[in-house]
C-alpha cells in the first residue's frame, strides 16, 4: 500500500529501512566499478583519473539523483513503482481502443521486465564475487577458493528465501549503515591525502577524457554504467517505503557515501597507480582487510535479497496482469503483504547464477554482461515515463519532449556503449531476455487465442433460462460457483454440466476475477459488482476485482459480496473450475514450435483453486475440449 507519512518518527524510521532495502544494489558498485573502467585502455594519470571521477559523479547526478529521484519517481501508480508498474499505468492512461499504443507499451513493458530477469541472475554473481574477490588481496595462496566460497554464499541466500526476510531484514539497514559509514570513512581517509581530486566534480574534466579518447570513448561509457548499477530500485522499491524517505536516504546519506568512496579511490589511485589491481579493497589499512571482506560479503547479500525480492514481486505482478502462467506464490510474513516466495523463480535463479559463477569465474569477466540489462531498462522506463507524463502531468510539448530526449540520448549513450560488449558478454542478458520474452508473448498471445475460443461459445444467460425452462431439470440445494474469464454470459462448463448431468443447483453464481492497472483497490465498495439475473433471483453474475499487487482470496471476497447483497450461503457453495484440454487446428496461424510451447506453459501452469485460495474440499473440476 502506499505510505502515507504524518510524523516525524516515521519518515525517519522509512528512510532507515530505505538503506538497508533500496541501496544495496548501487551501494556494494564500488567493489568492481572504478577497476572495471580502468580497464578500458586508460593511463593511470592525472587527466584520466580526473576524467573517470568526473564520469562517475555526473553519471550518478543525472542519471540516479535527476532522473529517477527528482523525476520519474513521481510517476508512479497510487505509489507503486517499478517497470511492471509503470507500463500498467501507461496502459491505464491510454484509451482502450487504441490498440497499437496499447500493444507497444505492453511490448516494452515486457521488455523491459525480462532484462530486469536479466538483471536477476547477473547481480547475485557480480556482487557475491566481487565481495568474495578480496580474498585475492588479503591472502593470495587462497584465491583459488573465490569461487567455491561465492558458490557455498549464494547456495545459503538460495536456501534461505522461503523463510522469508521479515527477520532477516531486521539486520539489512544496521548492516547497510555500517557499509556506507565505512565506504565514506575509507574515501575522506584518501582524500585528504590527494585533495584535488574534489575538483573532478567539473564537468571539463569528463568532455576533455571523452573528446580525448573520441571513440574509445563509448568503451568507457559502458564501463561507467556499473556505478548506475540499483538504480532502477529506487524506483521499485517506492511502494514499500515511499518517495520522500527515499530521497532523504539518497540525498542525506548514500550518495554522499558513495562519491566519498569513489573520489578516495581515486584519490588512492593517484599516490599508487599499481592500486588498480583491486582500489577497493586496497583503500583499506590491512588490519581492516579480514572485517571490511566479512561485511562485503553481507553487503552483497543483501544487494542480491533484494534483486532476488524483487523478481518475485514482479512475477506476481506478471500473473496477475496474465502476462505469464500461474505459479505457486507463498506469503513469509502474516503482517507484510510484499513478502512472498516463489519457489519456482528461486529455484530457476539458482540454477541460472550458479552457471554462471561457474562459467565466468570472476566480476571482471561479468562486467562486461551487467550494463546491456540496466541500460536497456533504464531507456524502457524513460519511454514509458514520458507516456505516462504526457498524459497525467499536463506538460507542454516543449517541457515533455525536452525531458524525452535529454534522458532518451543519455540512456541511448549508455546502452549503445554496452551494446559494443555482446559478444565478450553482453549477449548473456539479452538471451535470458529473448528467452523470456518469447515465453510471455507465446502465453499472452496462446490466452488470447483461448479467451476468444471461450467467448464463442459462450451462452447469454437469456438463452440459459430458455434452455432450462425447455428441460426436465433437477433443482438440488445449495449454490453453484462457476468460474470463467469472460465479463460476459455464462461459460461453456456451466452449460455443459446443464446438458449432460440435468442438474441445476438452487443459486447459481457465475464468477469472474478482474485485474485492474492499478496495484490496489483503495474503495472496497469497488472489490464487488453483483447482477441478478431470473424471474426468482436464481442467478447472479458476480465480478471480483484485485489490483496487480494484490492477493486474489475468493472466500474473502465472496463474504464482502454476500454483505453487499449476494443472497447464498457460504457454508452451502460448490466451486466448478473449468479444466480446459486445448488442441489446435490445422489452420491455425500459429506456429507447429509455438503451439508446443503454449501447450506446455498451459499444462504446467499452477492451480487456479490453490491460486484463488479455494476450499479443495469444495471444488468440482470439469473438463471441456477447446479447439483453436
Amino acid at each position: 500500500m502506499t505510505f502515507k507519512h504524518t510524523t516525524k518518527s516515521t519518515t525517519a524510521s522509512l528512510t532507515l529501512g530505505t538503506i538497508g532495502v533500496v541501496f544495496g544494489d548501487i551501494g556494494t558498485s564500488p567493489l568492481y566499478a572504478v577497476k572495471e573502467i580502468f580497464r578500458e585502455h586508460l593511463t593511470m594519470d592525472v587527466s584520466h583519473i580526473l576524467g573517470v571521477l568526473s564520469l562517475i559523479f555526473w553519471s550518478l547526478m543525472s542519471v540516479v539523483a535527476l532522473k529517477y529521484t527528482l523525476f520519474i519517481m513521481r510517476a508512479n501508480n497510487k505509489g507503486e513503482g517499478g517497470v511492471m508498474a509503470l507500463t500498467a499505468l501507461a496502459l491505464s492512461t491510454t484509451p482502450k481502443d487504441n490498440t497499437s499504443k496499447r500493444k507497444f507499451i505492453m511490448i516494452i513493458g515486457l521488455l523491459g521486465a525480462t532484462l530486469f530477469y536479466g538483471d536477476s541472475i547477473i547481480t547475485p554473481a557480480i556482487s557475491v564475487l566481487g565481495a568474495v574477490e578480496g580474498l585475492n588481496v588479503i591472502a593470495k595462496p587462497l584465491e583459488h577458493f573465490v569461487v567455491p566460497l561465492t558458490l557455498l554464499v549464494l547456495t545459503f541466500l538460495f536456501m534461505i528465501q522461503d523463510k522469508g526476510t521479515a527477520k532477516v531484514g531486521k539486520l539489512f539497514s544496521p548492516v547497510m549503515c555500517v557499509w556506507f559509514i565505512c565506504l565514506a570513512i575509507m574515501g575522506v581517509n584518501q582524500i585528504i591525502e590527494q585533495p584535488q581530486v574534489l575538483t573532478a566534480v567539473n564537468p571539463f574534466y569528463a568532455i576533455h577524457l571523452l573528446g580525448e579518447l573520441g571513440w574509445r570513448g563509448f568503451l568507457v561509457m559502458g564501463a561507467v554504467v556499473l556505478v548506475l548499477t540499483g538504480a532502477e530500485a529506487l524506483y521499485a522499491d517506492m511502494g514499500h517505503f515511499g518517495l520522500k524517505p527515499i530521497r532523504y536516504a539518497w540525498f542525506g546519506f548514500v550518495f554522499p557515501a558513495l562519491l566519498c568512496n569513489y573520489f578516495g579511490q581515486g584519490a588512492l589511485l593517484l599516490s599508487h597507480p599499481e592500486a588498480i589491481e583491486n582500489p577497493f579493497y586496497l583503500l583499506a589499512p590491512s588490519w581492516a582487510l579480514y572485517p571490511l571482506l566479512i561485511l562485503s560479503t553481507l553487503a552483497t547479500v543483501i544487494a542480491s535479497q533484494a534483486v532476488i525480492s524483487g523478481a518475485f514481486s514482479m512475477t506476481k505482478q506478471a500473473i496477475q496482469l496474465g502476462y505469464c502462467p500461474r505459479m505457486t506464490v507463498l506469503h513469509t510474513s502474516e503482517s507484510e503483504i510484499g513478502q512472498i516466495y516463489v519457489p519456482t523463480i528461486n529455484w530457476l535463479l539458482m540454477f541460472t547464477v550458479f552457471i554462471i559463477v561457474l562459467s565466468f569465474e570472476s566480476s571482471a569477466n561479468l562486467a562486461s554482461a551487467y550494463g546491456i540489462a540496466v541500460t536497456g531498462t533504464m531507456i524502457i522506463t524513460t519511454v514509458l515515463s514520458f507516456i505516462v507524463i504526457r498524459a497525467t502531468w499536463h506538460w507542454n510539448f516543449v517541457s515533455s519532449y525536452s525531458f524525452l530526449i535529454i534522458f532518451f540520448i543519455i540512456d541511448f549513450i549508455f546502452l549503445s556503449s554496452n551494446s559494443l560488449k555482446i559478444v565478450s558478454g553482453g549477449w548473456l542478458p539479452l538471451a535470458v531476455g529473448g528467452f523470456l520474452f518469447l515465453l510471455m508473448m507465446t502465453w499472452i498471445r496462446g490466452r488470447a487465442m483461448l479467451s476468444d475460443a471461450l467467448e464463442n461459445k459462450k451462452v447469454l444467460f437469456e438463452e440459459l433460462e430458455e434452455h432450462i425452462a425447455t428441460k426436465k431439470l433437477v433443482t438440488v440445494e445449495g449454490t453453484a460457483i462457476y468460474l470463467t474469464r469472460s465479463l460476459h454470459g455464462i461459460p461453456p462448463v456451466l452449460f455443459n454440466n446443464l446438458q449432460h448431468n440435468h442438474v441445476i443447483h438452487e443459486k447459481v453464481v457465475v464468477l469472474t476475477l478482474v485485474t485492474i492497472e492499478e496495484p490496489y483497490i483503495d474503495d472496497e465498495e469497488k472489490r464487488v459488482k453483483i447482477r441478478t439475473f431470473g424471474t426468482n433471483n436464481q442467478f447472479y453474475r458476480v465480478k471480483l476485482y484485485f489490483g496487480f499487487k494484490e492477493t486474489p482470496d475468493i472466500p474473502s471476497a465472496l463474504r464482502l459480496a454476500i454483505k453487499k447483497g449476494l443472497k447464498i450461503n457460504e457454508e452451502d457453495v460448490s466451486f466448478f473450475v473449468g479444466n480446459e484440454h486445448i488442441t489446435f487446428k490445422k489452420s491455425n496461424k500459429m506456429p507447429v514450435w509455438r503451439r508446443n510451447i503454449f501447450l506446455f506453459l498451459f499444462k504446467n501452469a499452477g492451480s487456479a483453486v490453490d491460486f484463488f485460495k479455494i476450499p479443495v474440499d469444495k471444488v468440482i473440476e470439469l473438463c471441456i475440449r477447446v479447439e483453436l
